[in-house]
């Protein structure tokens, strides 16, 4: 059996889980979320868990078990807690605001980067230099991050640019002038 597909899914109180024709819908405090479950693979929800078992012993059937575990457990964390993603700027001139439902950095270039906050994503701006991405849904949280650092990835000569606040970037150690004779 696959490590992390046996593990059992605990349920917070206030949850509403629904499993209807393949589609699984958890209803929690933040929000809502609905995903597609394979055929292949089947879900026992008793009243404080949710497990995940597989029919056959096969290659796609296991490697669908640990998948199928991980989809339901990020769907019961994201609506009882919620994800969240940070993101430092550093560089000199660099900074973001947040206008309405846009995103707006100067980031170095000679026009400012703006980004449309996607649904179900929202988006603190505490400081110049700091951005908050937060919302239900962990792939969407995941791929807007993403998508903001893409503007400006970190160089590793200055560290110059958008790192999550947790990464850290390896400096390399620039050029050294060489001594003529």
């Amino acid at each position: 059996m696959s490590r992390i597909g046996r593990a059992p899914i605990p349920l917070a109180a206030g949850l509403d889980i629904k499993l209807d024709g393949g589609i699984l819908t958890v209803k929690g405090p933040k929000g809502t979320l609905t995903q597609p479950i394979h055929p292949k693979m089947e879900l026992e929800i008793t009243a404080g868990q949710i497990d995940v078992k597989r029919n056959s012993e096969d290659k796609f059937d296991k490697s669908l078990h640990g998948l199928t575990r991980s989809l339901v457990n990020n769907m019961v964390v994201g609506v009882t807690e919620g994800f969240k993603k940070e993101l430092d700027i550093n560089g000199v001139g660099y900074r973001v605001a947040l206008e309405g439902k846009k995103l707006v950095m100067n980031l170095g270039y000679s026009h400012q980067v703006i980004m449309e906050q996607p649904d179900g994503i929202l988006i603190e701006v505490p400081a110049p230099t700091k951005i908050i991405i937060s919302g239900i849904d962990k792939q969407l949280v995941g791929q807007f991050a993403a998508n903001v650092r893409e503007k400006r990835p970190p160089e590793p000569y200055k560290g110059k640019g958008i790192k999550y606040s947790t990464e850290h970037i390896r400096r390399k150690e620039g050029k050294t002038g060489s001594k003529k004779k």
